[in-house]
């Protein structure tokens, strides 16, 4: 059944008129946007204890403190403990037995004279399930793609109240929670890609999975969480940084995709551009490449991230099919150098001009919105498990008609075959593996990086089941 979806109106009322919910609201950069809504429907007394706006840099120190960047995670958390402590000294004795106590706050760079793009924020909320509950955090990070000022501020306004509304009516159902947060918006105008559940109450959220909600849902294209766990903006991440990325299924990680990853990184830091620099490594999966059958099971792709997460590798979920979309989105962070890794055959579809009829220059136009930037494409061999031929860089069959743009490709070196790969890995393929650990198969064992294989039969992923001992014979029976 279709959800009912309240208005803004209706949401911001229902609020006020809640005498169990009393806030305090904090707000940097747009202006009292999302106070302004409740002030807007009537009954604010109910619901406002107080708003701030510490919009000069030097009065949001001092109250604050100091920090390198106004709208940033650190700055909304700061925001959010100082004011819900503050809120809690002054109100508890008086109330708080009786109320549940939040904090909202945002810090936002939205369209102005000095900023023409790049308009993003920060919001969270501070709150309290029930009375004198010890409290727990919500955070989101939106892109606005409004063009206009006014509309941006009312995106705003509109994302605050869905996120107060959701914090204290659907805490208890975190799905429901994420699908409240784009009530009366669209993606179009608002983009959420990142959010954060902490505390007591939300302690059963895993914020991984959040990350892949927010990508199934269309709220964002791609989110972005480090090796343990932790949800991240892309831009904490990814910021003016050489990026090596390695697309694939990881279902699991074999020795093959080990050995890939490895060549390709030796070859990127000695890249002029890279050498010496701290690179980023991303290993992505796409919706597609995470579902069967159009289905991703959550606990599959659970097993898959706490694989790559033991292999200390940071993750990109990401609904980007054509790399050249994945570029776009890189680019949108670092003009550094940025290496992605494939196989052969995923190279030679590459050439494949079908996948292009949306774009109006077809192959062309996707491989020069590709290869900008100095980006580098590094090709890892294939071989064919029945014929035995080995395809390679050197070696993929591409239309006739696009045989010159591929020689040119590789003569300026926007495409290299890797080098000192370990032949002996080609015939592992990643569903032949996962095949055999479903039918106990114990060859399995030598075709993963051996911390992959420890933890599969540990946490018993993949539909891996210890193998039974051998029955003990029964003695006859003494005469």
């Amino acid at each position: 059944m279709q959800r009912q979806i309240p208005s803004t109106h209706e949401k911001a009322l229902q609020i006020n008129l809640d005498a169990s919910a009393y806030g305090a609201f904090a707000e940097i950069g747009a202006g009292q946007e999302v106070a302004r809504w409740f002030f807007r429907v009537g009954g604010a007394a109910g619901t406002i204890a107080k708003t701030i706006s510490a919009y000069d840099m030097t009065v949001s120190d001092a109250i604050y403190g100091p920090c390198e960047r106004y709208v940033s995670r650190h700055r909304l958390q700061t925001m959010l403990a100082y004011e819900y402590d503050l809120h809690q000294q002054r109100l508890h004795l008086k109330r708080g037995a009786s109320t549940r106590f939040f904090a909202l706050a945002n810090t936002v760079a939205a369209r102005s004279y000095s900023r023409l793009e790049d308009w993003h924020g920060w919001l969270g909320i501070r709150f309290q399930t029930r009375p004198l509950a010890p409290p727990s955090d919500i955070i989101i990070h939106v892109r606005m793609h409004d063009r206009d000022t006014v509309q941006q501020q009312e995106a705003l306004g509109i994302m605050g109240v869905n996120l107060v509304y959701a914090a204290l009516y659907l805490h208890e159902r975190p799905e429901k929670l994420l699908q409240a947060l784009m009530d009366n918006l669209s993606p179009d105008r608002v983009e959420v890609d990142l959010i954060k559940f902490s505390g007591p109450n939300p302690q059963r959220v895993d914020n991984r999975l959040m990350a892949l909600h927010l990508v199934q849902l269309g709220f964002t294209n791609a989110a972005l969480f480090t090796a343990d766990g932790e949800v991240v903006q892309a831009a904490e991440v990814l910021y003016k940084r050489p990026i090596l990325v390695e697309r694939g299924r990881f279902r699991p990680v074999t020795l093959a995709t080990a050995d890939m990853l490895e060549c390709a990184r030796a070859e990127f830091v000695r890249e002029p551009q890279v050498r010496g620099q701290d690179i980023v490594v991303l290993m992505e999966m796409t919706l597609k490449n995470l579902s069967e059958g159009g289905v991703i099971d959550p606990k599959d792709f659970l097993d898959r991230v706490d694989i790559l997460g033991a292999l200390g590798q940071t993750v990109l979920i990401s609904n980007y099919g054509e790399f050249h979309r994945l570029a776009s989105y890189l680019f949108r962070y670092t003009k550094q150098m940025i290496g992605i890794v494939m196989g052969a055959p995923t190279l030679q579809e590459l050439f494949e001009e079908k996948y292009y009829a949306d774009l109006e220059g077809g192959v062309l136009e996707s491989f020069g919105r590709l290869f900008r930037n100095n980006l580098k494409v590094y090709v890892y061999p294939f071989k064919d498990p029945t014929t035995g031929e080995l395809l390679s860089a050197s070696h993929i069959a591409v239309a006739p008609r696009l045989r010159h743009l591929y020689a040119y490709l590789k003569e300026n070196h926007h495409i290299q075959g890797l080098r000192h790969i370990h032949r002996e890995y080609l015939p592992v393929f990643s569903d032949d593996v996962l095949e055999r650990i479903r039918q106990g198969d114990r060859s399995w064992e030598t075709m993963v990086p051996p911390q992959v294989a420890q933890m599969i039969q540990q946490r018993q992923l993949f539909g891996y089941r210890p193998t039974a001992p051998a029955p003990t014979a029964t003695p006859p029976p003494t005469p």
